[in-house]
Formats: structure tokens, sequence, C-alpha cells
């Protein structure tokens, strides 16, 4: 598989050589599917707490009597039936939202997730990325100058520079390669992958 290798200027100037196993796989959408809501879902907490019918704030007082009103029975104003009630089966703090997904199907998922951004035209290679100084100008202008306004960049090493300079762009993203997830892959519209990654990335998908 060869990738295009861009500029400073955001121009295809050669290819370069990449691994099939990684860059060339069948797009599998079930298990794309399947990685990406198991991300998402393992990111959830149990923050949400509801209160059941011994929990709510209620008076023990029989709301009307047993008989001779027409109405259904009732022995409390708590009852998840009632306004105001409690829930039946309420959420609790200690909810569990994950997902296991085998390392052998997240591995196979990224590697169709990179395989099929090459397809597209929407994965590219770079020698590298780096700027003079920790300002969020200088980086925003290099993707300005290279047409990019949606950009993952996947590189093997994030010095202090560039994550300082990437952490105040809403639309760009500098990771290394271990920390590149499958929401991430398929959010972006561009993804930039320097040279030194490549080998990374075939260590860890291949």
């Amino acid at each position: 598989m060869q990738l295009e290798l861009l500029n400073d200027q955001g121009q295809a100037t050669s290819k370069v050589d990449a691994p099939d196993t990684v860059f060339a796989r069948d797009y599998n959408e079930a298990l794309v599917h399947q990685i990406v809501v198991a991300f998402q879902a393992n990111a959830r907490q149990g923050t949400r707490a509801q209160l059941d019918r011994g929990e709510v704030k209620h008076s023990t007082k029989k709301p009307f009597r047993q008989k001779g009103t027409g109405r259904a029975r009732a022995g409390m104003t708590s009852s998840p039936l009632w306004r105001g009630g409690g829930r039946i089966f309420p959420n609790r703090p200690d909810e569990n939202f994950s997902h296991k997904v085998n390392k052998k199907m997240y591995r196979a998922g990224m590697a169709a997730i990179l395989s099929q951004l090459a397809r597209d035209g929407r994965l590219a290679v770079i020698d590298s990325i780096g700027i003079e100084a920790p300002k969020t100008k200088l980086l925003a202008a290099k993707f300005k100058a290279m047409g990019l306004d949606s950009v993952l960049v996947i590189t093997d090493q994030v010095d202090d520079n560039i994550a300082l300079a990437s952490r105040n762009l809403a639309h760009v993203l500098v990771v290394e390669p271990r920390y590149a997830d499958p929401l991430s892959l398929v959010h972006f519209k561009k993804v930039l992958v320097t040279k030194g990654a490549i080998e990374q990335l075939k260590e860890m998908y291949a």
C-alpha cells in the first residue's frame, strides 16, 4: 500500500510505502461499529441517581379510603404509578456501561478504519510535525497553509510545543499512536501520520 506524502503546503509530493496489514485491510462495518460504540460506552460514568419508592419524600397517610370512591386502591403517594412517586428501576451511580472487546477484534477494527481512510483519501503521511514555539497561532497557521480545518495528527512523539499549541484548537488533535482511538479516526476529516508513527502502528495493529 502506498500513501501520499504531503509537504508544508498540503500538496502530495511523492508516495510512501505502508504495510498492507494495517492500511490495506477489508472494511468490516459491523466490527468498526462495535469498537466505536464500545469506546464511547467505556468512557461513560455512572453519575445518574434516581429515587425509588422508599427514598422519595412523602407522607405515609393513605390518600383516600379503600372502598367506595370508584378509584383504584392506593396506600401511599410514593407509588411509582403516582406523579412524584419513586422509580421502579432507578438509575444508580454504580451503573456499569462498559463493553468488552477482544484485543484481536480491536486491532482488526482499527486496521479496517485506517485502511478505509486511506482508500477514501482522508489519510496521508507527513515527515514530521513541529513548530518553533508553543503558540496556538503558529500551529493554526501551519494547518491553514495545508488547507486543513479538521485534522487528527498521529505522530511518533508529541513534544511540549505541539502539545501546548494544539490543546486550544477545537478541530485539531495531536496524539501518539497508542492514544489514537476509533472515534477520533472516524470523526476528523483528515488524518496525518508521521513516518515514525507508521512503524508503531504496524507493531500495534499488524
